[in-house]
Parts: C-alpha cells; sequence; structure tokens
C-alpha cells in the first residue's frame, strides 16, 4: 500500500502550485495532501536570477526529497538533485501507475467490489510479484497462459481488462529461408517443412523460388531472438527428416 509520506531521498512528482522569489510551493501528486517546497537554492545548480525561467504555475517535474515534517505532512524538495533520466524514469513510472489504478477501478467494477476489497484479495499481491501492478497487467494482456497457480473470478476480470485497454509493443524479426530437394515430390517436401515453423507471431511468406520469408513477432528482441532461434532450429531438423537442403540468412 502507498506510504503517507515520502522518505528522505525518494523521488516524487509534484505539480507547481506558487513561484515566490524564493522558492516554489508544490503538491506532491503520489501522496494527497502532501504539500512541498523547492527552495531558490534547489532549483538549478548556478545562481538563480529570476526563478520564473525555470518554474511556471501548473507545471508537473520531479523532485528529490530533502527533508520530512511529518507533524505539517510538508515536504524539503529538491529539483537540482534529479538528473534528466531519473526524471523521465518517474514520470513514465508515475503515469503507469495512474493508468494501473484506472484499470484497477474497472475490475473492482466488473467484480462489484471495491478497489479496497480488490487491493487487500489479489493487487497487493500482484504488486509483490510483479513490482508494479502495471506490470502485472502489462503481463496479463500479452500471456495465453497468466499465472496458472492463481484461481478465482478476479484472474478472468483481470485479464479481460488488461487485453482490452493495454496494447503490448512488439518486435519484428526474422530472415529468408532457401530451401530445395531434387525429389519427384519435392515441391510436397518443402512445404512439410516450412509447416514445422508455425506458431503464434510466426509468418511464412512465399518469396521466389526457392525462398521463403520467415518473420517473428513478439513482445521484445529477446524474446524474437529466442523464438526465431527455436523456429530454425526445428525447420533445419524437418528439412533433415524431409530430405530438404535448407539455408537460412539472417535480415
Amino acid at each position: 500500500m502507498r506510504k503517507d509520506l515520502p522518505a528522505v531521498g525518494d523521488l516524487v512528482v509534484v505539480t507547481i502550485k506558487e513561484v515566490k522569489n524564493f522558492g516554489a510551493n508544490v503538491v506532491l501528486e503520489e501522496y494527497p495532501g502532501v504539500n512541498g517546497f523547492i527552495h531558490i537554492s534547489e532549483v538549478a545548480t548556478g545562481w538563480v536570477k529570476h526563478i520564473k525561467d525555470y518554474l511556471r504555475e501548473g507545471q508537473k517535474t520531479v523532485c528529490k526529497v530533502l527533508n520530512v515534517d511529518q507533524s505539517r505532512s510538508t515536504v524539503e524538495l529538491s529539483l537540482k538533485r534529479v538528473n534528466d533520466h531519473q526524471r523521465r524514469e518517474k514520470i513514465s513510472q508515475w503515469k503507469e501507475d495512474q493508468k494501473a489504478a484506472k484499470l484497477l477501478e474497472l475490475v473492482a467494477k466488473s467484480l462489484k467490489k471495491t478497489v479496497e476489497e480488490c487491493q487487500k484479495e489479489f493487487a497487493d499481491d500482484l504488486v509483490d510479484r510483479f513490482g508494479s501492478l502495471y506490470a502485472a497487467f502489462e503481463d496479463a494482456a500479452s500471456s495465453d497462459e497468466w499465472l496458472p497457480d492463481k484461481k478465482g473470478k478476479w484472474k478472468a476480470a483481470f485479464v479481460k481488462v488488461a487485453k482490452e485497454n493495454i496494447s503490448i509493443p512488439f518486435v519484428k524479426i526474422g530472415g529468408i529461408v532457401e530451401a530445395y530437394s531434387l525429389a519427384s515430390d519435392g515441391i510436397d517436401r518443402i512445404k512439410g517443412t516450412l509447416a514445422e515453423a508455425g506458431g503464434d507471431g510466426i509468418m511464412v511468406q512465399y518469396a521466389g523460388a526457392p525462398r521463403y520469408r520467415i518473420t517473428v513477432r513478439d513482445k521484445d528482441y529477446k524474446s524474437a531472438e529466442e523464438t526465431l532461434r527455436r523456429v530454425v532450429q526445428k525447420l533445419s531438423d524437418a528439412a533433415k527428416r524431409n530430405g530438404v537442403t535448407m539455408e537460412f540468412q539472417r535480415e
């Protein structure tokens, strides 16, 4: 569950509420009701003449927590101690958390339960297992057989919402297979060999005799490379059985 206050050293997403000559008041997006302050000395490296050259009201950015006043629920923050990479990563994570929260609301609605009930029943466990709720939704959207060890109505509802609302980015890789056979039924032997390449995300296209294009579509390059390696090995084994000479060249 989300903490009520961040810890010193945490990166937090903030919205600039008021810009003053000596600093800026902000609200912390991930911690409802918690305010923060960025002193002008923590806005940028070097001397800051005009703070409004760096900050504007309504702007969203990422800060590092320097100090936390628990009695007042206020936080001292630094903008200059966050680099560009950290800023991009944190904003991306925050957006994913927001989307996951909305998707969990859809799951709760379909189950006729509250978000809090869903949190206790399965969401907290999924965060522990996948690192974040959005990562769990992504995995559910891309898996044909998701969490076989888990049972319950929530699982079907979770997978349905994931597949309907998350588009998994895919990559494509492939190459050219050249297949020959001098047998009288050589064409049938070649077709039988190429049929071994069948499967989800795998496409075989005629590219002009004796060439055939093999394309693998997968969620990332590592998975695609492994799938392509397995496909080529299956084709090679089938070619030997069928008396077909085969060569593969990666595109």
